[in-house]
């Protein structure tokens, strides 16, 4: 394990032993905050259940995250092109932002009813945001001489966009794309929380109902841990289309570790 790597989970287990402690020693009521193994024993005995919930929830944000995507991307490119576009849309595009989802998934769920379909607009509404934020930032901050340059041997716009600004974009394609992936999973679930057959939210409401603190604690570490999976995920397809930001990264560490072994 590289150097540093080990603190996450020393912290995560110090949290861990801190939780079970309290709980032993009933800081808090224990019907109120069950212990990590309780959690633990909740998840495998609903496991198939969760999986199940879990399925449903992740096609949703899925279906949402692909069309917020493309939605962001088509808006950033239209708004570099046009700079009154941008004047005009980019306010609106940052006075969404002051809305939270959970405001507005009630009316949602009144004008498409307890399907899928409110769930995956809102999903939509939340990733559309970072990506279309991100990457009209990498857009625009392409090199002006580069682009000068492709100018004078009479690229045309369509040229300069596929060979300069969509390859700066990247990075920041990959960093919204992050917070897209995200958002979508807690997007969906707050979706589902206000109406809905199947998923996460759905589940959580009805083990609420009971009480069963112990299974809502599992339900809140699996939205994490796919949360967590996806942003993984998203980091293995960075390296395999920019290989050479990391070759630049692994460059600086060797560089790092011969100066600390001299």
């Amino acid at each position: 394990m590289r150097k540093g790597r080990w603190i996450p989970f020393a912290v995560i287990a110090v949290l861990l032993a801190v939780w079970q402690l309290a709980w032993q020693l009933e800081w808090v009521p224990r019907y109120m905050l069950p212990s990590p193994v309780m959690v633990v024993q909740a998840f495998v005995s609903d496991f198939p259940l969760l999986m199940s919930h879990a399925g449903v929830t992740m096609l949703e944000a899925f279906i949402g995250l692909a069309a917020g995507v493309f939605l962001g991307f088509m808006c950033a490119a239209v708004m570099d092109a046009f700079p009154k576009v941008k004047a005009g849309l980019y306010p609106i595009l940052v006075l969404t932002q002051t809305i939270p989802p959970v405001a507005i998934a009630p009316l949602l769920i009144l004008w498409f009813s307890y399907g899928m379909t409110p769930k995956i607009i809102l999903v939509v509404l939340v990733a559309f945001f970072p990506m279309a934020v991100g990457l009209m930032e990498g857009f625009q901050s392409a090199d002006a001489d580069t682009i000068r340059m492709m100018r004078s041997m009479k690229a045309n716009r369509w040229q300069i966009f596929r060979y300069v600004k969509l390859p700066n974009a990247l990075g920041e394609f990959y960093s919204g794309l992050r917070i897209a992936v995200a958002y979508s999973i807690v997007g969906a679930v707050i979706a589902e929380w206000l109406g809905g057959f199947n998923g996460l939210g759905v589940y959580m409401t009805r083990v609420k109902k009971s009480l069963a603190y112990d299974k809502m604690f599992a339900v809140i570490f699996l939205v994490s841990a796919i949360s967590l999976v996806l942003m993984a995920l998203v980091r293995v397809l960075q390296k395999k289309t920019m290989p050479w930001n990391y070759l630049k990264d692994t460059k600086e560490q060797i560089r790092r570790t011969e100066n600390e072994e001299f």
